[in-house]
């Protein structure tokens, strides 16, 4: 059982991680990572241009701009699996496809719902607003 209360979010701003934070931000799949949270990353974080997914530096890339939302679930479990087996590290994940590709949270956000189970993830806040609303729903 989660306790809502103790949960920690990613932060609407990040400019420093600890050596073993990793940044997760929405990108496209080619690796033009020119705005938003992409160029953040690859200002701060050690993505690479030309990389659309995955592990860069201190950075994970997620793909959002390839097509609706079943295209980008595929990618969001990876990235769900890779945060189960690298446990020692804590991922923060921003607000993915809900900028420049034109998400909103309630349709991102229930992609990431395995993911508020873990541990070592840190969601934003309108993220797990709507993942809990929607786990309450269907009790």
């Amino acid at each position: 059982m989660i306790d809502y209360d103790k949960l920690e979010y990613t932060p609407d701003h990040i400019t420093k991680l600890g050596p073993d934070d990793i940044f997760v931000f929405g990108s496209n799949l080619r690796g033009m990572h020119t705005g938003g949270a992409a160029h953040t990353a690859v200002k701060l974080f050690g993505a690479k241009m030309g990389q659309g997914v995955g592990i860069q530096g201190q950075s994970y890339a997620i793909p959002t701009m390839q097509g609706g939302v079943d295209t980008i679930k595929p990618y969001v479990d990876q990235f769900i699996d890779l945060a189960r087996e690298w446990d020692q590290n804590t991922f923060y994940v921003t607000k993915i496809g809900c900028g420049i590709a034109g998400f909103t949270p309630e349709q991102i956000a229930p992609l990431f719902d395995k993911a508020l189970d873990l541990y070592n993830v840190r969601l934003p806040k309108d993220f797990v607003d709507v993942i809990r609303r929607n786990r309450e729903k269907n009790k």
